[in-house]
């Protein structure tokens, strides 16, 4: 038994040997990865703001897509009253609708979490699908600017 307390003895010595990181060195550590976040950051948040722009613009395409099946079956657009929402609802008025052509259409949110604009354009018979962008107003820069199908 004494022989086995020797040898515990002899293990905690041998620990308290191994050396530890300093102060200094932890904080030059600390320092070198804030220099490498303060780069790397901004970059991240560029791309996270034109990934939403492409996502606005990619689900501008799939409602003008069902869009595209709704006049197909109807012969015209919605109204702009009617809006995006006769994708999903028939609208009292259309005896040929034979949709849902778009699931929870009236429900749809920008990137930003706001409702996307329709109307008709009735100077060319098409329509206009589009996003205010971050902001939420018309015209802007950026990630603020206006994305629209007829872009």
């Amino acid at each position: 038994m004494i022989f086995v307390v020797r040898n515990r003895r002899r293990n905690r010595s041998a620990h308290s040997d191994v050396a530890g990181f300093t102060m200094v060195e932890l904080l030059v550590v600390l320092a070198i990865i804030g220099l490498i976040a303060s780069f790397a950051v901004p970059q991240v948040l560029r791309y996270l703001g034109s990934a939403r722009s492409d996502a606005a613009g990619i689900q501008i395409s799939n409602i003008e897509s069902a869009m595209e099946l709704y006049y197909i079956d109807n012969m015209k657009y919605p109204e702009t009253e009617q809006g995006i929402s006769a994708l999903s609802v028939r609208p009292a008025d259309e005896a040929r609708w034979n949709g849902p052509y778009l699931k929870d259409a009236d429900k749809l949110k920008d990137p930003w979490g706001n409702a996307y604009t329709y109307s008709r354009d009735e100077n060319s018979g098409g329509i206009v699908i589009s996003s205010l962008g971050r902001d939420g107003k018309i015209g802007g820069e950026g990630e603020d600017a206006d994305i629209s199908n007829t872009q």
